[in-house]
């Protein structure tokens, strides 16, 4: 027997992952739409991050680990809660007013929100049911009730925690070039950088360890592998991280 909802309780889930190819840090969201049932015209058309009502027999992280699985397959993620969105007016514009009352759900429901950061290659959106996208992080489409301002918070702390916790290996490939480091960086920074001085600097952390490969498949010259050691980086956990980009 399913555990009944906290109807004015829920998580939202901001899913963020970097694309080597576009060097793009990309969201993930679902379509919101809803038809009149009158003349088919479209009453609500835009997108939404994923969430869920929490259920009473779960914990909040639980309802975070629960929708990522079922939106993404996944589990074993770097997950954060960030920040708690409770304003009353939060779900009160037009298309949320329609849509809550198509749904039936509490339009005063406090929101928990957290982030996730993964590998893009291990998604397979194919035959999910969410039918979920990828959109940049700096070209979202229109998005309903508050969730653009969850997204821009979620982004922010993001920023913040890249320059002084080694999160940003969560988005790369078990094997990366510099390169991609390096693009891994930028595209959460939001600015270039030096490309000598942030290999300097990278090159003297001792848990980003050289490998003895290359990459394959490429058409042009290949570069060597890197990888995260989370073994060696807690072991000297005291040495700052912060890399002064």
């Amino acid at each position: 027997m399913m555990s009944q909802i906290i109807p004015n309780i829920s998580v939202d889930c901001v899913v963020f992952g970097f694309d080597v190819n576009t060097k793009s840090l990309n969201v993930l969201l679902i379509k919101r739409y809803l038809e009149s049932k009158e003349n088919l015209e479209p009453l609500v058309d835009d997108y939404v991050l994923t969430g869920y009502h929490t259920l009473e027999n779960e914990t909040i992280d639980e309802t975070a680990t629960r929708v990522l699985k079922e939106l993404t397959g996944l589990d074993n993620v770097y997950k954060k809660q960030f920040k708690v969105f409770g304003d009353p007016n939060r779900l009160m514009n037009e298309k949320d007013v329609i849509w809550a009352k198509n749904e039936n759900f509490n339009q005063r429901t406090i929101t928990i929100a957290y982030y996730f950061l993964l590998k893009t290659q291990e998604v397979n959106l194919e035959n999910n049911k969410h039918n979920p996208e990828w959109f940049p992080v700096h070209d979202l489409p229109e998005l309903g009730f508050d969730h653009k301002d969850i997204i821009n918070e979620a982004y922010a702390d993001l920023k913040e925690k890249a320059l002084y916790k080694p999160i940003i290996f969560e988005l790369l490939p078990d094997k990366f070039t510099f390169n991609e480091l390096q693009d891994t960086y930028q595209s959460i920074l939001g600015n270039e950088i030096d490309n000598r001085n942030f290999r300097r600097k990278l090159l003297t952390k001792k848990y980003i360890i050289a490998l003895d490969e290359k990459q394959v498949g490429v058409s042009k010259r290949p570069s060597q592998l890197f990888m995260f050691s989370k073994d060696v980086y807690q072991k000297i956990y005291k040495e700052s991280y912060l890399i002064n980009i």
